[in-house]
């Protein structure tokens, strides 16, 4: 995970305590942020073709999917 995902939890009112130590420094609050991105990419790749019948669009719109998973993974550091 990334500093994007430190700052969205900062949003979300995880902050540091007065000696520094915040919340979302416990590994359980970064797999949970981790495994919400990872969802999302599944939901996207369950919308792609399974390859059957594939015809220009199709192709194309598998394209635009992988280029969002791509995306995504990249803007919060998912490998």
């Amino acid at each position: 995970m990334n500093e994007r995902i430190r700052e969205l939890a900062e949003q979300a009112g995880y902050l540091p305590d007065s000696f520094g130590v915040g919340h979302w420094d416990m590994p359980e609050c970064k797999k949970f942020a981790e495994l919400i991105v990872r969802e999302c990419l599944n939901e996207i790749e369950s919308q792609r073709s399974n390859g059957e019948n594939a015809d220009q669009w199709t192709i194309t719109r598998d394209l635009c999917y992988h280029n969002m998973m791509s995306g995504l993974k990249q803007h919060f550091g998912v490998e």
